[in-house]
């Protein structure tokens, strides 16, 4: 079977930005924060952070005694995500970007000789070169090639940073034996618990592992996908289906009050409101979550959930949100994180209206202002339940999503 597959993985990627814009960060160990406090966690860390212990998700107090030299940036999503677009331009100019995954990962599908090792590791190189010139010397990537995109993931995990690894068909499945279990994409901590429960702890177990025995841990045809993928075989993506959109904040030290977290939900809100009218969906719940910070600096957290008629009017929302708020626990300790989920999606177009509210009302008002706001700026009109928390909310980037700037930039 030849090779399929070619993955590209930014390596530390908005530490990288940092660097490349700011020269003086460079060969420094590099922490990316959502917001510069003290109580916050890494987003990033820059591969001469990483060296030091510090990665995604190491809160400022670690990082700050794993390396007493680090240095703290807030991260610039706007800024990332130009580059994003810049960097699949530079792997474009080498070979077709088959899927976007993230903001610093894609996969190219392999055509013609390019399935031939030699012709792979050479256009591999290229693709390197391409980021380096065209966008910058800083921005290293790891690269996988192998017969299917999970092994070619799998692959570009291998080494790091500025790695370049080939899965043969050949050296299947013995190559993967010195990986850890969680190191493979689609298994994390409670599938690992699962198949650990059926005996499975190692990556060489799990290879061994009957077709039956992977249906059984993955509760059904994802098992069987699982025990293909694990072979070389080229297994169809299942069609991707949206079924949630929202936004969180961490919340500075000054807005921990309830007044201003409240203000900040409303202006998640009307940020989701926006995405959910531009991606022409309707939302059927609204769920409101609450994270507190007590005396003793552990976390509680508190959501609730309402539903409604599928819509995307943000006059609606504002009277679930209030509604949901109201629920919320009084006089709580500190509130160290908010955030709104939109659930039960569906797309515009095949939305049933409800038969006791059959007419948006507010369907013009809401395109006008979405327009306005696109044209002249963010927050050039705004709903008032927003208005304390105009500067905070920033533009984040999640896993698997990149922002649209015409949509989601803050200014």
């Amino acid at each position: 079977m030849s090779l399929h597959t070619l993955y590209v993985d930014l390596n530390s990627f908005f530490a990288s930005v940092e660097q490349q814009l700011r020269p003086e960060l460079r060969n420094r160990a590099v922490g990316v924060l959502p917001v510069m406090a003290d109580t916050t966690c890494c987003i990033a860390a820059s591969i001469d952070a990483k060296r030091y212990g510090i990665k995604t998700g190491t809160p400022v107090w670690q990082a700050r005694k794993l390396c007493r030299d680090i240095i703290f940036v807030q991260a610039r999503p706007a800024t990332y995500v130009d580059i994003h677009h810049r960097i699949v331009a530079a792997v474009e100019s080498c070979t077709p970007v088959g899927e976007v995954l993230s903001i610093d990962e894609m996969a190219c599908e392999l055509m013609g000789r390019e399935r031939q090792e030699a012709h792979a590791i050479a256009l591999g190189k290229r693709i390197k070169k391409a980021i380096y010139t065209q966008v910058g010397e800083m921005l290293h990537c790891s690269i996988g090639i192998a017969p299917n995109r999970f092994l070619a993931k799998t692959a570009s995990n291998m080494q790091k940073p500025d790695g370049l690894v080939v899965i043969r068909q050949q050296d299947l499945p013995h190559c993967l034996y010195g990986l850890k279990l969680r190191t493979l994409n689609g298994i994390g901590r409670a599938m690992e618990d699962r198949l650990n429960r059926l005996g499975i702890h190692t990556v060489q177990q799990l290879c061994a592992a009957s077709i039956d025995t992977l249906r059984h841990a993955w509760n059904g045809v994802e098992g069987e996908r699982y025990y293909a993928k694990l072979r070389g075989k080229q297994i169809a993506a299942p069609p991707k289906r949206r079924s949630s959109l929202g936004h969180s904040h961490v919340l500075p030290p000054d807005m921990r009050d309830p007044a201003s977290a409240q203000a900040v939900l409303y202006r998640l809100l009307h940020k989701a409101a926006v995405r959910l009218r531009h991606d022409h969906f309707c939302a059927g719940a609204l769920t409101l979550s609450l994270h507190y910070l007590d005396t003793g600096h552990n976390h509680r957290h508190w959501a609730e959930q309402i539903r409604f008629p599928p819509h995307a009017d943000t006059f609606k929302f504002n009277t679930a949100l209030a509604l949901l708020w109201q629920r919320s626990p009084s006089r709580p300790p500190p509130i160290l994180k908010v955030g709104i989920v939109f659930s039960e999606l569906t797309a515009t177009a095949y939305t049933t209206r409800d038969l006791f509210d059959p007419i948006d009302h507010h369907a013009a008002l809401h395109t006008t202002l979405d327009q306005i706001n696109q044209r002249y700026g963010p927050n050039t009109l705004y709903f008032g339940g927003a208005y304390k928390g105009l500067g905070a909310a920033p533009m984040r980037i999640a896993f698997s999503h990149v922002p649209k700037l015409e949509v989601e930039r803050d200014g």
